[in-house]
């Protein structure tokens, strides 16, 4: 039998907490065995914002299932090439943002899982696979069962349409882009808003009603990210690279400094 681990997936299918942090500068693979040896459990490497090459993720991503943690890609677009050649790279899982309708989602779908659930290519051996040579129906069907597809709801008309994009066969986690999604509401930043409050917990209970997993972005504030997590979100980017490093070396600066204060 052929087993692909993700990290990730793991945990939302025990009812845990999936955490992830945001690669939008990194560059070298080191990125993924230092932050699981933080503790997370996936890398959002992120096509859409910045500068990254799908050269520089496929390496990061390769390396991240070495170290053990779920390498998923954010593409910038709908295009079947953007999904297939993520994963074709090593991807655990797609990231699809601005997802609006049922249609996008089952177009998403399509070009991340293989026939039956989808359309995607079979590309030869693959580093999820260890570059091993292994029979057609049992490497896809566990490359099927391994990969996240995560549709990012971004828009009111994408709240509006929420239950039909989680009634769609083979979505796995709808994710509130939160600060895209306050903008669109007209309340930029407000990330405590009423409003965005009661959108979040339409996502959520459409995702459940269809056995979805319900994510959240953009939210770093511990007291405000532990309300939605209440609320139900359970795969949670939960920071990125860059601010966890000007965080880190803020705090140690001013630590320093006060040190002659004192």
């Amino acid at each position: 039998m052929v087993m692909v681990r993700n990290p990730a997936k793991e945990r939302l299918v025990a009812g845990q907490l999936a955490i992830g942090v945001a690669v939008l500068h990194a560059r070298s693979v080191h990125i993924a065995k230092l932050m699981a040896s933080a503790g997370f459990d996936f890398l959002f490497i992120d096509l859409e914002h910045g500068a990254l090459s799908l050269d520089t993720a496929g390496q990061i991503s390769v390396a991240a299932l070495d170290a053990g943690i779920a390498p998923l890609v954010r593409v910038p677009g709908f295009e079947h090439h953007h999904a297939a050649r993520a994963l074709d790279a090593g991807a655990l899982g797609v990231v699809v943002p601005h997802v609006d309708t049922a249609e996008v989602a089952r177009q998403m779908v399509r070009n991340c899982r293989y026939p039956p659930e989808g359309e995607r290519s079979i590309a030869g051996v693959l580093p999820q696979l260890g570059y091993r040579a292994l029979p057609a129906a049992a490497a896809t069907a566990a490359l099927n069962a391994a990969t996240l597809v995560v549709l990012m709801l971004e828009t009111p008309a994408a709240i509006e349409n929420v239950e039909e994009i989680a009634a769609v066969p083979g979505v796995d986690v709808l994710h509130v882009g939160t600060n895209d999604l306050c903008l669109a509401m007209g309340i930029p930043g407000q990330l405590d808003h009423p409003s965005l409050g009661e959108a979040f917990a339409r996502v959520v209970a459409a995702a459940r009603r269809h056995g979805v997993q319900v994510g959240m972005g953009g939210v770093y504030e511990p007291a405000l990210m532990g309300r939605y997590i209440e609320l139900g979100a359970r795969f949670v980017t939960a920071g990125s690279d860059l601010g966890l490093l000007l965080g880190a070396a803020r705090e140690r600066t001013a630590t320093v400094r006060g040190m002659l204060a004192s």
